[in-house]
């Protein structure tokens, strides 16, 4: 059974990093430790023991700053020197740090693809990109799959690199030129620019540069973010996810065969699994989804058998028209995720009764993804009309048969959805994922990692582009309110406030207007070096997205995300909160490494929070339900805080 953990307690304070770094040198090297975290007042007092009184004040003096110079480095010839700790025992009870280099140096080095020796497939045509060596033990290139976490207050940073490691510095003025020097690297290595303000102005924008530089951000949206009840403590360190998420209910999938694919969870009584060979109905309570023991197969025709278009392997289902119709869309080429239609199953009879096709001006097209008109429309018993993204299109789809006719699948021809509104780019959009909030604005991701955002009633220019900060964008969400938006990359999820106050002194969200240039800097949420290499080599952040809520005045209180085994859970005001812990010290984007993980045996294919109506008076938020290909299960929030 799935349970909830953390390996927090391993991201060590000055007083553990003694106790845990290197257990087996403890008493030989104790005094070291005291001498990283405490420095001059040591060297002045090893000073004083000195046997020899020099003749004057001066050359005491000359003499102690000479050993401050060369204390440090515990050796004047090596330049940039460190301890070099590595983390041993993966997720086991003997897992600890240990010392793998009491005195090394590291250096970034410039090499070009022809020094490659085949560690780094995504450089290609021989380009030259910035390596971080530490020793003879590390050499990895400078990028954010390194996942570099500093500890300000101990002079530190870890990170991952074939292993978890920890370098610590002998002095703040090393430890803060190593990091300046890491984020110009970064830079060039991201964007293929020098890392100058120049440079930093041609990729983010004038209106942006608080994304490049944050200490010059605004950040008084993050300071003014309303309170709610889930205000978290003003300790940093996260709590131990079994204090508090409590798994309430766990079964297999349905009998009748097939891997889940997605979750469709549904505001009113019931949820869905869908599988690629049918679709099991599960009902809702205020503890979680469990089995109704009904299954909708796909067999016998009813779904994909005669299709040219539409495989029988949906990877998508949207519900509809009061959750009483589901919208099935799957790829028509494996790896790729467009399609050139879809299927409408009725659920309630169990039945495919409508196989849509995508075209514009009579030529078929595809799509890549779909999504309702707004946060609550699949609530709309009426609701006939759907949104669709393609690489270079956003616009909106029709069920309405313009002939007020009923198809007889049996006879007719596939029908054609009519496209209503939107706008096809010309090119270089590149378009992956998209969400709307709760009054039909669109937020849409790309390639480039850019988030653009679209007022209700145009899709033609983004009212707002918020800059890529490196990685492809691969999902996104959005609050009800609008007010925060939330973009999936593989190794970082980015957290971006969209309020705004226009050149009237109204507030406003970037839906609605242009936003200016006091734009605050986004949040970071990342996993620790620790728990990212135990999720594995090739697992990624996936389907980042705020719990559910479909009213005005109403807050998403958490965040979760899937990497791997890992359901991952951020508390969301604590996220907001500028003087929570996790932000101190930092350089760069403020980076949130605060929360909860829920771990299954299997790889997971969909974290979601149920509506905030399943919401109880122990609980302050509706249940996690987390599916595995095989099994479904899940957990409640304890209100103990």
């Amino acid at each position: 059974m799935g349970g909830s953990h953390s390996r927090e307690d391993l991201e060590i304070s000055d007083s553990e990093d003694e106790r845990s770094q290197g257990e087996e040198e403890e008493e030989e090297e104790e005094e070291t430790y005291e001498d990283v975290n405490e420095g001059d007042e040591e060297q002045r007092s090893s000073g004083r023991r000195r046997p020899q009184t020099p003749p004057s004040l001066d050359d005491v003096e000359a003499k102690l700053k000479a050993l401050k110079l060369k204390y440090p480095s515990h050796n004047p010839n090596l330049k940039n020197a460190v301890k070099l700790y590595l983390h041993v025992g993966g997720n086991t009870p003997r897992s600890k740090w240990v010392v793998s280099d009491k005195l090394t140096s590291y250096s970034f080095v410039k090499t070009a693809g022809d020094d490659d020796d085949g560690t780094y497939d995504d450089e290609q045509g021989g380009e030259s990109w910035w390596v971080l060596k530490v020793g003879s033990k590390v050499r990895a290139k400078v990028c954010v799959g390194l996942q570099l976490k500093s500890f300000g207050d101990q002079h530190r940073v870890d990170f991952v690199a074939q292993g978890v490691w920890a370098m610590k510095f002998f002095s703040e003025e090393y430890y803060k030129g190593f990091l300046t020097k890491f984020q110009d690297c970064l830079f060039e290595n991201t964007y293929g620019f020098e890392s100058t303000d120049e440079n930093k102005i041609k990729v983010y924008g004038k209106d942006f540069i608080g994304w490049a530089k944050p200490e010059d951000a605004d950040d008084s949206v993050w300071e003014d973010a309303e309170e709610s009840l889930l205000k978290s403590p003003a300790s940093a360190t996260p709590v131990r996810a079994s204090q508090d998420l409590m798994e309430e209910f766990e079964e297999a999938a349905g009998d009748n065969g097939g891997a889940i694919q997605s979750l469709a969870l549904g505001a009113l009584d019931n949820s869905f699994l869908v599988s690629d060979s049918g679709i099991q109905v599960v009902k809702n309570f205020n503890h979680g989804i469990h089995g109704k023991g009904v299954y909708v197969n796909f067999g016998g025709g009813s779904y994909g058998g005669k299709s040219s278009m539409v495989h029988s392997n949906p990877r998508k289902a949207l519900l509809m028209r009061a959750e009483t119709n589901m919208l099935l869309m799957s790829p028509v080429t494996d790896g790729k995720p467009h399609t050139r239609g879809l299927h409408q199953l009725d659920i309630e009879t169990g039945k495919i009764v409508t196989e849509w096709k995508f075209e514009k001006d009579g030529t078929d097209i595809t799509m890549r993804d779909i999504t309702n008109d707004n946060k609550g429309a699949q609530m709309d018993p009426s609701g006939s009309t759907f949104l669709g993204l393609d690489d270079n299109r956003l616009c909106r789809w029709d069920m309405r048969d313009r002939n007020g006719m009923v198809q007889n699948l049996a006879t007719a021809s596939t029908p054609v959805l009519n496209w209503t509104q939107g706008h096809q780019f010309s090119r270089g959009t590149n378009f992956q994922c998209f969400a709307t909030t709760g009054d039909g604005s669109i937020v849409v991701g790309s390639l480039d990692g850019k988030i653009r955002l679209y007022s209700n009633n145009s899709m033609r220019q983004a009212k707002t582009a918020f800059p890529g900060l490196g990685l492809p964008i691969t999902h996104v969400d959005v609050t009800f309110d609008g007010k925060w938006i939330l973009g999936t990359t593989d190794t970082y999820i980015v957290l971006i406030c969209t309020l705004f106050t226009d050149k009237g002194g109204k507030t406003k969200t970037g839906f609605a207007g242009r936003m200016g240039n006091r734009i605050a800097a986004p949040r970071l949420l990342k996993l620790t070096p620790l728990d990212s290499h135990m999720a594995g080599l090739n697992n990624k952040f996936r389907n980042a997205q705020f719990s559910w809520v479909t009213e005005h005045g109403k807050q998403e209180r958490h965040l979760v995300a899937t990497v791997g085994k890992f359901s991952v859970i951020w508390n969301f005001q604590q996220v907001k909160d500028g003087s929570h812990e996790c932000y101190r010290n930092q350089v760069g984007l403020k980076s949130c490494y605060c929360y909860k993980i829920v771990l299954k045996d299997d790889s997971i294919v969909d974290s979601r929070f149920m509506h905030e109506k399943f919401a109880v008076s122990e609980s302050p938020e509706a249940p996690l339900v987390v599916a595995t290909p095989l099994k479904v299960s899940s957990f409640s929030i304890s209100s103990r805080r």
